[in-house]
């Protein structure tokens, strides 16, 4: 097995795309959000990939934002120029209460072309 080609960054790294996702998510702003990714993007969050901003606005206005939760970035890694990975604790008042997901971003053109959310 070769070794994996990610390296462990500051998180301060992170390309700005990047953080103002984040940050945006955090916040609940769903126009933020939305600025940071291709108009063709997609988001796999639970298994369920939603396509374009219409499908991501409704994703991010629902599901995503139907617990309450603080959000602390565990770590950041990046893969090459154009993936990144930034893990993240969730505590909030959803099942099970604490979570750690991996966000896995795709970028391209300055922005979000695809992004994972997974445990």
């Amino acid at each position: 097995m070769g070794a994996d080609p990610s390296r462990s960054i500051d998180p301060a790294e992170l390309p700005t795309t990047i953080s103002r996702y984040l940050t945006a998510h955090t916040a609940r702003d769903t126009a933020a959000a939305l600025a940071t990714l291709a108009p063709d993007a997609t988001v796999t969050d639970e298994g369920r990939t939603h396509r374009g901003h219409a499908e991501i606005e409704q994703w991010l206005t629902g599901a995503a934002g139907a617990y309450t939760y603080t959000t602390e970035v565990l770590g950041a890694q990046r893969t090459d120029t154009d993936h990144w990975t930034v893990t993240q604790r969730l505590e909030g008042d959803f099942p099970g209460g604490v979570v750690d997901l991996r966000f896995r971003f795709s970028l391209g053109g300055g922005l979000i072309e695809r992004l994972v959310i997974e445990v």
